[in-house]
């Protein structure tokens, strides 16, 4: 069997649309800065995209920033917010490193948001820090994920947005994970700034986009031309931003495919809570595309090479740690202490069939049972 790729948290495959548009763009060149025929339709080209990637979340075009990914979109909008005098940021406990290394490299204070046990942000909390919100720190900020990465629970973003606009703040959303998966309206979440990526959803690597509203207030972090209607100097990746915006079409036209999978995963996640593993985050909505188990006494990083020799490629935790596996800082903001190094992330995507998850149950439970029976032997 040809390898069954269940990583699509980490990056998607490319769309053939994607990828289409790209090599139509880099056959036809041009720099959209330039007033000449070829520079007018590299402009033409990569305002179409703007708007492909505006419909997938609901905001208007004019205010799409791109950006080189989710990390650069991120960093946008925090430190914008300090640029403008933000001196404490309220920050979710289960952030991507993306939202919480720029925090905490800003030179604001960052406070970690409590998450429930079921790893839903904790509302009374983050009410609790704005009524004693101190004028002292500047206007509140408060970043909050729209879906966490590892374990697919999906954020109550609207109702913090209340508390949020409320206080008089700036609520920043994280869709990296979202966009393409569930239906994303940026303006019906009450976001003030949103992120998302193009290579999570079939896209090239290299592009992302934040939008922004009213309340925030921007300020360009890369300087040099006028490039971004001046909020992002340096010459636009216009093949990649095509690309982008032809995987953004894409997915909202697959919207509701994409929600099909929901049943793959329970039907793969009731047959491995079966064999023994702890599913994670299973009593709360989660993206349908997502898996997170556990196995006690399984190391994660031995769960992904098993799985891996058996052809299975899965992650544990976030892709973005050079390689690195860890302890989930996610699963121990959820109290979940003795799980965070033994859990890994099954996620699939527009490429996914329904016997890949059936071939990824077979691959962990055999991995399993031979992992327990090794324990069980008694030493030479």
């Amino acid at each position: 069997m040809s390898p069954v790729y269940l990583d699509h948290n980490a990056t998607a495959p490319i769309r053939p649309e994607a990828l289409a548009a790209m090599t139509a763009a880099l056959n036809a060149g041009g720099n959209p800065s330039s007033v000449h025929g070829m520079g007018r339709a590299a402009r033409a080209r990569m305002e179409h995209a703007r708007a492909q990637v505006a419909a997938l979340i609901g905001a208007p075009a004019s205010t799409i920033v791109f950006t080189s990914g989710g990390t650069e979109a991120n960093a946008l909008a925090i430190e914008s917010a300090v640029a403008g005098g933000a001196r404490r940021l309220l920050v979710s406990a289960i952030e991507h490193d993306a939202v919480l290394e720029t925090a905490k490299a800003s030179g604001a204070e960052v406070v970690r948001l409590a998450v429930k046990p079921n790893g839903r942000l904790d509302l009374d909390t983050l009410a609790t820090h704005l009524k004693a919100w101190d004028d002292a720190h500047g206007r509140p900020f408060v970043a909050l994920m729209l879906a966490n990465n590892e374990t697919g629970v999906i954020q109550p973003v609207a109702e913090a947005a209340v508390l949020v606009r409320e206080a008089g703040g700036w609520l920043h959303v994280d869709a990296v994970q979202a966009a393409g998966r569930i239906a994303v309206d940026s303006r019906a979440l009450g976001a003030d700034t949103l992120a998302i990526s193009s290579h999570k959803i079939g896209g090239p690597p290299g592009a992302g986009a934040l939008t922004f509203g009213p309340r925030a207030n921007l300020v360009r972090r890369l300087h040099g031309g006028g490039q971004e209607r001046g909020r992002r100097a340096g010459t636009e990746n216009v093949p990649g931003l095509v690309g982008f915006g032809a995987a953004a079409e894409a997915a909202q036209r697959d919207l509701e495919l994409a929600g099909g999978q929901a049943g793959w995963r329970n039907a793969a996640e009731a047959a491995l809570a079966a064999a023994g593993a702890v599913p994670v985050g299973s009593d709360v909505e989660r993206l349908p595309n997502t898996l997170c188990i556990a196995a006690p006494g399984f190391p994660a990083e031995l769960q992904v090479m098993t799985l891996d020799l058996a052809g299975v490629q899965v992650s544990a935790g976030s892709a973005c740690s050079s390689g690195k596996v860890k302890a989930s800082h996610v699963l121990l903001a959820m109290g979940l202490d003795d799980l965070a190094g033994s859990a890994i992330r099954v996620s699939g995507g527009w490429s996914s069939r329904a016997e890949d998850w059936t071939y990824m149950v077979e691959a962990w439970i055999t991995a399993y049972e031979r992992h327990a029976a090794r324990r069980r032997a008694p030493a030479a």
